[in-house]
């Protein structure tokens, strides 16, 4: 572990440094919201914000992507794959609990027999430059799931604001090996490293809402066909908001345009989502919709994965028109007494 800091007034130069050898892709304020796009000479990386509004899963899930293109004769087909898989990146400015939940989307779309290699590819070929949270909203819950406001999980380097410069910290061999590039940077002072442990205890316990996960995923065992989801479904649009701005969710559809076969984001909150061709619908309700997304998140997924498909970053929270708090039903089913 090595530990670096950089001047604030000097971090645009730092972005030029690895924009020589990657795609830098960063948080940019537009109006009223951040969002990770990519940065060039026209733009800043802007590290002053709670979090961005849709999750970094975008750059390598994004919300319609072109999987490959063909051209079809008589005799052949010819398959074109998609050039973006193979472009190096490094993303600056992830939260911890989005580098978090880029790992547990890396054990969902690499299990199995078949692999999302267009996800994959694009994650290998990527350094994750993480930025801790120093003041966690009201809506942040992440200790609750294993993560922490200055949390490494997924990282490669992890930054840290300490007032008038950033204390880097590397995480893995990849990340160090990108420091080792910038001869330039500041050894780190023990006053630095410091400073940078006490922010972050402070920021550990003013994460104040608090959920417990404990016995969750055994009571949604004996929940299947439980009342509690005709009540929690009543106020839910099922406008998907909280699957789209989610940072492990991934649910997808296919669609053929032209000679593009494409990929766009789909939602199980959608009354189509699990539609069939022979018009049956085995969700045919917000109640059925409602289930699936809960069961995924805190009962599926623990069972196949042995940890919660969440990792308490808030958006459905903050985003939900209705006010429709995952914390609360969490919290409900908690304290549900089942048979």
């Amino acid at each position: 572990m090595k530990w670096k800091t950089i001047e604030k007034r000097n971090f645009s130069a730092l972005v030029e440094e690895l924009a020589k050898e990657n795609e830098v892709i960063g948080p940019l304020k537009e109006k009223n919201t951040v969002t990770s796009v990519r940065i060039t000479s026209e733009n800043e990386v802007c590290l002053d914000f709670w979090n961005t509004k849709k999750p970094p899963k975008e750059v390598f899930f994004p919300q319609t992507e072109t999987l490959f293109t063909y051209r079809t004769s008589k005799n052949d087909a010819e398959i074109i794959e998609s050039p973006a898989i193979r472009k190096k990146m490094v993303l600056v400015g992830v939260r911890p609990c989005d580098s978090r939940s880029l790992v547990l989307l890396d054990k969902f779309l690499s299990s199995g027999e078949h692999k999302d290699v267009y996800y994959l590819e694009k994650r290998k070929n990527a350094t994750i430059v993480g930025l801790a949270c120093n003041h966690p909203l009201s809506t942040c819950f992440c200790t609750s799931l294993g993560g922490s406001p200055s949390g490494k999980e997924g990282m490669d380097l992890l930054l840290q604001d300490i007032n008038d410069k950033y204390l880097i910290q590397t995480v893995t061999e990849k990340g160090e090996k990108l420091l080792e590039k910038i001869s330039w940077l500041k050894d780190a002072k023990k006053a630095d490293i410091e400073k940078g442990k006490k922010l972050s205890s402070d920021a550990e316990a003013a994460v104040r809402s608090k959920v417990s996960l404990s016995d969750v995923s055994e009571k949604l065992d004996k929940m299947f066909d439980d009342p509690f989801w005709d009540q929690i479904c009543q106020k839910c649009l099922g406008c998907g908001v909280c699957t789209f701005l989610c940072p492990t969710c991934c649910c997808f559809d296919v669609l053929e345009e032209g000679e593009e076969r494409v990929r766009i984001w789909d939602s199980c909150q959608f009354l189509c989502f699990a539609l069939q061709g022979s018009g049956h619908n085995p969700r045919p309700s917000g109640k059925e919709r409602m289930r699936q997304r809960i069961m995924h998140k805190f009962n599926y997924f623990v069972k196949n994965y042995g940890k919660s498909f969440c990792v308490g970053c808030g958006r459905c929270v903050q985003e939900c028109p209705v006010n429709l708090d995952i914390r609360d039903v969490v919290k409900t089913i908690s304290a549900r007494k089942v048979e």
